[in-house]
């Protein structure tokens, strides 16, 4: 088997699995999707005939959302959004707690305030969690619920009472971090191919690469869901900094003694399940391994990140299309424009084989515009144009990730990985030219990418930084490119 993809047949049969497990349990208690959805939640609600029959009904319950389609799946989240507080009996239990006098009549008076203000549906929530895999089916309900929300004020609110209740039960004291290596059950190998989305996992001998002895890869798992990942990270144990992803990823490269090591990368960190998006571990994670790897590897004196840098291109392509001058100086402009190759003024043909007028010649067009049919095509063709750009590139660089804001905010970091990593108490250390000379690397950053730096004496200070002022740890060398702007 040469090529690696995510196995939807692992899927399947782990989804026939849990499915006949609820349909095995739903059998015990009577009716079925002919009550209608509502009823069926009803009955859970009123906890008629023990905890045996009300965990056969949860079941039952979540077998029917499972079959439902994409529709079908929307109004049973209306629906179950819909048993919300009793208004009236907020308002009566209100007026007690105004009328109310001394301290332990307003405190019972709260108490049970707070008891009505709990909606229905909350209860009915933590009833699936007591069905085998019902944390898993709760987390995917969150994913399937975070992609209806944005216009249905009643799906809003009951994401919210699904987040607080997850962000309880995901607390990083209740997770357990795990290392994955190439002697871990299959079925979990095959997930770890499914989930990675930073660097595709291509081949067999690319995922045995990245669990080799110089390689690490760790994630943290839930008790509850113990054969499922959360979130996990992969590193490479190298001398020096890397500032190429495909030379880190290299099959055919020499495997390192680990004791030779001196820098560990991360360069791989992906969430896994997304009804768990907005739950932050990924920071706890980092430092975690940063720990283990001290402890394993007294050798070890730095601890960083190649990362790709996703909002570049966008960014960029926005103050092209503003004529934004600072991005070229009267030097930088003059060399790309030597550099340029006779037939950059021509476009590409069209599809159609339509023929099409021939541009203006690179030399005669404004600087900018010279830049922009530059970076329209797929990559630098030659050296002399690779070293034209390689300035360009990495002051814009620099300046999106110190200097450019958040939409609505005035303090986060406007990439949102680099907020990720400076949230967590890393610097920006170095940008690497050509560092992904992939399409994506290319579509995502012009093949940019960056090393933040996780200082153990450090992390703490810049996160606080980051955290109250929005200030950016960085390095002198990367301050110096984003000159001006910072």
């Amino acid at each position: 088997m040469s090529d690696v993809a995510a196995s939807p047949g692992l899927l399947d049969r782990a989804l026939r699995r849990v499915t006949s497990l609820w349909r095995d349990m739903a059998a015990t208690v009577s009716g079925g999707e002919e009550e209608g959805i509502a009823a069926q939640m009803r009955a859970c609600l009123e906890v008629r005939g023990g905890e045996v029959t009300a965990r056969s009904r949860a079941a039952k319950l979540a077998e029917a959302y499972l079959r439902l389609d994409h529709a079908g799946r929307g109004e049973f989240l209306r629906a179950l959004a819909g048993f919300d507080a009793d208004m009236e009996a907020v308002k009566a239990g209100w007026a007690e707690l105004a009328a109310a006098t001394g301290a332990a009549e307003r405190a019972g008076a709260k108490a049970k305030l707070r008891r009505l203000l709990e909606p229905p549906r909350v209860k009915l929530i933590t009833q699936f969690t007591a069905i085998p895999d019902g944390v898993k089916f709760l987390v995917d309900l969150r994913a399937e619920l975070l992609a209806r929300t944005r216009d249905e004020p009643l799906l809003q609110a009951l994401e919210g009472d699904l987040r607080g209740l997850l962000a309880a039960w995901f607390d990083v004291g209740f997770l357990e971090l795990r290392r994955i290596d190439w002697n871990s059950p299959a079925a979990l190998l095959e997930k770890l191919v499914g989930y990675e989305a930073v660097h595709r996992i291509r081949t067999w001998r690319d995922l045995k690469n990245r669990l080799d002895s110089d390689r690490r890869c760790y994630a943290f798992f839930h008790p509850r869901m113990p054969d499922e990942p959360l979130i996990f990270v992969e590193v490479a144990l190298v001398k020096g900094m890397a500032d190429s992803v495909q030379r880190l990823l290299d099959e055919k490269a020499p495997v390192l003694d680990p004791r030779e090591a001196d820098t560990a990368i991360f360069y791989s960190i992906n969430n896994c399940q997304r009804g768990l998006d907005g739950i932050s571990f990924g920071n706890f994670l980092i430092k975690r391994v940063v720990t283990l790897l001290t402890e394993e590897f007294g050798n070890l004196k730095a601890f960083a990140t190649l990362s790709p840098i996703p909002g570049f291109r966008r960014w960029l392509d926005e103050r092209l299309e503003a004529n934004d001058a600072a991005l070229l100086t009267e030097d930088e402009a003059a060399a790309l424009r030597a550099a340029c190759p006779p037939d950059l003024a021509l476009p590409a043909p069209a599809a159609d084989g339509a023929v099409v007028p021939p541009a203006a010649p690179a030399t005669e067009e404004a600087p900018l515009q010279t830049l922009r049919r530059v970076l329209a095509r797929r990559g630098p063709r030659g050296e002399a144009l690779s070293k034209a750009l390689e300035p360009v590139l990495l002051r814009a660089g620099a300046r999106y990730l110190l200097a450019e804001k958040a939409r609505g905010s005035t303090r986060r970091a406007r990439d949102p990985v680099a907020h990720f990593h400076l949230s967590n108490g890393a610097r920006v250390e170095r940008l690497n030219w050509r560092g992904d000379v992939s399409d994506k690397g290319w579509k995502e950053s012009h093949s940019l990418m960056v090393n933040y730096l996780y200082d153990p004496t450090k992390i703490e200070d810049y996160h606080e930084d980051y955290a109250a002022e929005g200030k950016r740890a960085a390095s002198s060398p990367v301050r110096k490119l984003a000159k001006g702007f910072v």
